[in-house]
């Protein structure tokens, strides 16, 4: 009972790490929806050789005199460039189509007015999601390793898996309110930000994988609460049923026993009696022979 109970809490202790670390790395990356945007392609330059429009005519003239027409060959799609982008819950990175690398700005400034205070609802729950996975990593750990009885270590059980059951709750909602406002910035966001094609990323898949682990951790620990205490009820039951048996034997012995002694005393005191009114009849036998044998001398002296 003992090493599977601890084996039921290792594993619930690492699930509940496997959630802690998804998450925490989910919260803090980029990666939480990624895809493409359409953008104008810029004008061809000195650094600036491909991916780019071409115009006709004297360059230098045209980057010099703005009221010059520019013409271009290029049409429809072939007029815009299709760079990647990630967003996270912080931020949101696309590619630098002038420069190598990346230009990151805050995805609370995107989102639109009307979804701000979703969104930092969703923060606030994501914070709460791991601080409450702390907090009942804290309580499996204590109750594995330094739980010096059995009732203690249920009662910390209890409320490692309460508090993993809230954690999961408020990650789910933290989730779903981040898609929701994703979903409303795509339509309403910026126009030089709004994805051509988009799709969740591994961070998106990080943070349900970390509410699956919670879940299945929650699940664990009160699956060991549960049949730990089924055990000890089953336990005190046939202790108990043991216990009336033998209580029952011993109260039958005991009144035989005592039926065997009274008897035994009734016996012996009757046995007692009677040796004693043997033991008195021939003791007052001699006596009264004497006395018989006094009143007759006592009568011939009378006459």
């Amino acid at each position: 009972m003992k090493t599977n109970r601890r084996c039921r809490a290792l594993l619930a202790v690492s699930l509940n790490l496997m959630a802690l670390l998804f998450s925490t790395t989910a919260f803090i990356t980029t990666h939480w929806c990624e895809g493409t945007q359409r953008v104008p392609k810029p004008s061809c330059g000195k650094e600036k050789k491909t991916n780019c429009l071409n115009y006709s005519g004297n360059e230098t003239a045209n980057e010099t005199n703005q009221n010059v027409v520019h013409y271009s060959w290029e049409t429809g799609d072939d007029r815009f460039l299709f760079r990647y982008f990630h967003t996270g819950i912080w931020y949101s990175c696309e590619e630098n189509i002038n420069a190598a690398g990346e230009k990151c700005r805050s995805f609370i400034d995107l989102a639109p007015a009307s979804e701000k205070g979703v969104l930092w609802l969703s923060v606030v729950s994501e914070v709460l999601y791991i601080m409450l996975l702390v907090v009942g990593f804290s309580l499996m750990c204590l109750e594995l390793f330094h739980s010096s009885s059995v009732i203690d270590g249920l009662k910390l059980n209890a409320f490692a898996a309460v508090f993993t059951v809230l954690s999961g709750l408020l990650g789910m909602v933290a989730h779903m309110m981040y898609t929701q406002v994703f979903q409303v910035t795509v339509s309403l966001g910026p126009e030089d930000w709004r994805p051509h094609s988009w799709d969740y990323g591994w961070s998106f898949c990080l943070a349900w994988g970390s509410f699956t682990c919670c879940m299945a951790a929650s699940v664990t620990t009160l699956n060991s609460y549960t049949k730990t205490v089924i055990e000890f009820r089953h336990k005190r039951k046939i202790f108990e049923q043991g216990f009336r048996e033998e209580q029952n034997f011993l109260d039958q012995e005991a009144i035989k026993y005592f039926r065997e002694r009274s008897v035994q005393s009734v016996s012996r005191s009757v046995e007692a009696f009677v040796d004693f009114a043997s033991l008195r009849k021939s003791r007052l036998s001699p006596i009264s022979a004497d006395m018989g044998e006094v009143s007759e001398i006592l009568g011939e002296d009378v006459c």
